[in-house]
């Protein structure tokens, strides 16, 4: 009976090792997404920069901004890399969503700041 019992241990500990399947790849972020992406956070960023040169606050905010689209890029090379697993991928995709939203709003804000 103990022998039973420890072979069912074995092998329950055993199938618990065992890699999962790897899943497939997810498609990569749409092209037109990304333009649209990198299109707002270079607006973001002309905008930022011209406000900048009258308006000192804007000044700090303008290089800051200037990373965004960067960051885009970046997300776009890591999501379409063959290589990446597909957590990292959907992390990417997700970076560049993120980073849009954020581009997005603080053109909004732009006004608050003292930007035309």
């Amino acid at each position: 009976m103990r022998w039973l019992v420890a072979l069912m241990f074995v092998a329950g500990c055993s199938k618990q090792q065992e890699a999962p399947p790897k899943a497939e790849r997810p498609v990569a972020i749409p092209a037109v997404e990304v333009q649209r992406a990198l299109d707002a956070c270079q607006a973001y960023v002309a905008k930022v920069c011209a406000c900048g040169e009258t308006v000192p606050a804007a000044k700090e905010t303008c290089a800051l901004a200037k990373a965004l689209p960067e960051a885009i890029d970046v997300g776009k090379r890591l999501a379409a890399n063959p290589q990446a697993d597909r957590e990292d991928a959907l992390q990417a995709a997700d970076s560049i969503r993120k980073t849009v939203k954020q581009c997005i709003e603080q053109t909004a804000n732009l006004p608050a700041l003292g930007c035309p």
